[in-house]
């Protein structure tokens, strides 16, 4: 009992502290209202507004049903350029995307002769140049379908259809997936911050050595930073999907927050002993900050969030299943966004818990000698 005593009046030590640091508090601050809301909503990666040109040298009922149908908010207004003006344009980067419909193209489509339609794309605005020509073919296909003679032959009848339901996305909003995304992804890199942050901020001031006088134990001292700065992180995460995800952006939360507060406890207890882990291979804040970057960049890039876990090589899936973050970040997703039960995210839940202890182990070690070399 004593030590738990010792471990509550030690956490609230931390939070006075935490509160007489405008700096940390206005990173909290930041990290889950602006760094949440400005890239869901002026990150896009969608094709919006897109800048094309149509090159018609066909001049007929299709290929000017090709032109209007290029409509807001997908592209701009069409502009109609010479054939001579492709390459000019595209240097100098006047258009993302060029439509060159072909001579005889709707006679062409009477005949069935299948006429192509060249798309140049600006392979430099990579995120639309990845998405602009599929759009493009849809909208195309879709558009001479009136004019194609061989739209009912069953021969040109595609084998099997693809329909498409978006089941959590209807509309695919990506700022949806985005302003999750930076909350998981700020969770981690304020909970390592602001526990490194605490090691340090004591090491500095001298503050440390006045501890180890008193009748502390160094688990006691390890645990107080981890529950104080947890706590702050919970809260602040909490707020930020309420007040800016849910009120502010009007992302829909599908399943259960209670369940999702449970988790992130439990990721927490892991992540925030890393911080501290960090914290004692160090000596100093700016150092402490060169170390922790390229481990949040790692964390952040490789746990699924940004790119799926499955399309990275497989010894490297391998390694990142024994990082804390790869776990959440699936359990995050398909709690928030599929509903998901505590009977489907058990194995992430028990996986981030086995390695938060593991890591809380190493760190204990770790910070044990550290106040060995201080004494």
């Amino acid at each position: 009992m004593r030590s738990t005593w010792h471990i509550v009046h030690l956490g609230i030590k931390e939070l006075i502290s935490l509160y007489r640091d405008p700096v940390l508090l206005f990173l909290i601050a930041y990290t889950f209202t602006f760094s949440v809301y400005t890239p869901a909503k002026s990150a896009v990666m969608d094709v919006v507004n897109a800048s094309i040109a149509v090159v018609d040298e066909d001049n007929s009922d299709a290929a000017r049903a090709v032109q209007d149908s290029l409509l807001p908010p997908l592209f701009l207004k069409p502009s109609v350029i010479p054939f001579s003006q492709i390459n000019p344009a595209m240097d100098r980067g006047k258009f993302t995307f060029i439509v060159n419909i072909p001579p005889e193209f709707q006679a062409d489509l009477a005949r069935d002769r299948k006429p192509d339609v060249q798309v140049i794309t600006d392979a430099t605005a990579m995120s639309q140049a990845g998405r602009g020509p599929t759009y493009l073919q849809r909208i195309i296909n879709r558009t001479v379908d009136p004019y194609w003679r061989g739209r009912g032959n069953a021969a040109n009848q595609p084998l099997l259809a693809l329909e498409t339901r978006a089941r959590f996305n209807p509309n695919m909003q990506q700022s949806w997936f985005v302003a999750i995304n930076q909350v998981i992804n700020n969770i981690s890199v304020l909970a390592i911050f602001l526990c490194g942050a605490a090691v340090l901020r004591e090491r500095e001031h001298g503050n440390i050595e006045h501890l180890l006088v008193m009748p502390l134990r160094p688990f006691e001292l390890m645990f107080a930073k981890i529950w104080a700065n947890a706590i702050v992180v919970i809260a602040a995460s909490m707020l930020s999907i309420f007040l800016v995800v849910k009120g502010l952006i009007g992302v829909p939360i599908a399943g259960s927050i209670a369940l999702f507060a449970s988790g992130l406890t439990i990721y927490l207890f892991s992540v925030t002993a890393l911080g501290i882990m960090l914290a004692t291979i160090v000596r100093s804040m700016p150092q402490f900050g060169l170390l922790a970057f390229p481990v949040f960049i790692v964390m952040s890039l490789l746990s699924g969030g940004q790119t799926p876990l499955e399309s990275m090589p497989v010894f490297l899936q391998k390694v990142m299943q024994f990082v804390p973050s790869t776990h959440f970040v699936s359990f995050s997703q398909a709690v928030l966004f599929r509903d998901a039960t505590p009977a489907m995210v058990w194995p992430q839940m028990a996986a981030m818990f086995a390695i938060g202890s593991a890591y809380t182990l190493y760190t204990l070690v770790r910070f044990r000698k550290m106040l060995a070399a201080i004494q």
